[in-house]
């Protein structure tokens, strides 16, 4: 997950990240990246346990982690699994590592449900990582179809929603010229493959960014709080960065029906040929700051608002989140959407402002911070 730094060239009224959105056309889906950045954190079996306590059907790892691996065997929680960026070189130039690390970190685990594979996760384009995504993911696709695991398994990479130029209103969504080179062969690889993209959303840093724009109550997900944008009623936050997302991807190639399609058909049995869009992450912090800042600290709120980064907000963005992800976005209305909260737990060794190690919907100890119901 990025800082706020990097994470919003907002001029109006979106830019969040990780869509989790595939669609199940019969209820939303929420599952829980395991984040291990801590060296306070439960067990991996303690951890298991809690996802199933819990109804948690679906995981994302950031990277193979033996002992996770084999705790999930047999469990049938869903699994997002994702390539460390230090091997994307390697996985570029060389399609006998990207063999290796199929064999190594799925086929070695036959009782794992394995559903995607994030290659690197908000890479910069202007990093010196970026080109190195797309053959990355070309190699460990092959490896994958090598396997005949390509029904069961897609392969993509993670963005941020601060590759779009424009956000709003949301139909006017349109990515930045100057990442087209990177993202378009992306994308049009996806189209060629079936998968969808992943992009991780986050209503609270646009909110961070322009709160005297947006209203708390509508970035938190609340129930009647929603805006007109471009003569179209959005609910919440939320569907309007993922229909921005939607709607540049639209435009980033010609004739591409939509961000959800792939998933749609996908679904049904068929396959359209056209990329989709997987939220891969959400979240909101109960604690906050900057470095070395107390909570809230340097953060300003609209007139009325509050503070941003308290147990309750959390609590509340969670909680909403489980209630929208059962409908779809006025782009794609009825089509419920997938997504993972971040994070299992507060991460305590994590870098970055105070904020990022406050994102956990569970103590160190277990307990669950707050009520929040998976259904």
């Amino acid at each position: 997950m990025a800082t706020t730094g990097n994470h919003f060239t907002l001029t109006l009224l979106l830019l969040g990240l990780l869509i989790v959105t595939s669609l199940d056309f019969t209820v939303g889906q929420v599952g829980v990246c395991f984040g291990r950045l801590g060296n306070n954190l439960p067990s991996v079996q303690r951890t298991l346990a809690l996802y199933k306590k819990n109804n948690i059907r679906r995981m994302r790892l950031y990277d193979p982690h033996p002992p996770t691996l084999r705790a999930l065997a047999n469990t049938g929680i869903r699994l997002m699994l994702g390539v460390r960026d230090d091997q994307l070189r390697d996985l570029a130039n060389c399609p006998d590592a990207a063999t290796n690390w199929v064999r190594t970190n799925i086929l070695q685990y036959p009782n794992v449900t394995f559903r995607y594979i994030a290659v690197g996760n908000e890479i910069d384009p202007e990093s010196a990582l970026a080109p190195f995504v797309l053959p990355a993911i070309q190699n460990i696709y092959r490896a994958i179809r090598t396997a005949g695991r390509t029904a069961q398994i897609k392969v993509s990479t993670s963005i941020r929603t601060d590759l779009l130029e424009r956000s709003y209103p949301p139909q006017s969504g349109v990515f930045k010229c100057s990442v087209n080179w990177y993202i378009r062969p992306i994308i049009e690889f996806l189209r060629d493959t079936q998968t969808t993209l992943l992009v991780n959303v986050y209503p609270y840093f646009a909110y961070l960014n322009d709160p005297k724009t947006i209203n708390l109550s509508y970035a938190l997900l609340q129930p009647n709080s929603g805006v007109i944008a471009g003569g179209v009623y959005y609910d919440n936050l939320y569907y309007a960065i993922l229909d921005a997302v939607d709607a540049a991807m639209e435009r980033i190639l010609t004739a591409v029906p939509t961000l959800f399609s792939v998933l749609a058909e996908e679904e049904k049995g068929g396959g359209s040929g056209n990329p989709g869009g997987t939220g891969s992450e959400t979240g909101w912090p109960s604690k906050g700051g900057g470095n070395g800042q107390a909570a809230d600290e340097g953060y300003t709120t609209a007139v009325g608002d509050g503070p941003i980064h308290t147990v309750e907000n959390a609590r509340i963005y969670n909680n909403n989140l489980m209630r929208i992800v059962k409908s779809g976005t006025p782009r794609r209305p009825g089509r419920p959407l997938e997504t993972y909260i971040f994070a299992m737990y507060d991460e305590n060794l994590k870098p970055g402002p105070a904020y990022e190690r406050h994102f956990g919907i569970f103590l160190p100890n277990g307990q669950p911070k707050y009520q929040l119901r998976f259904r």
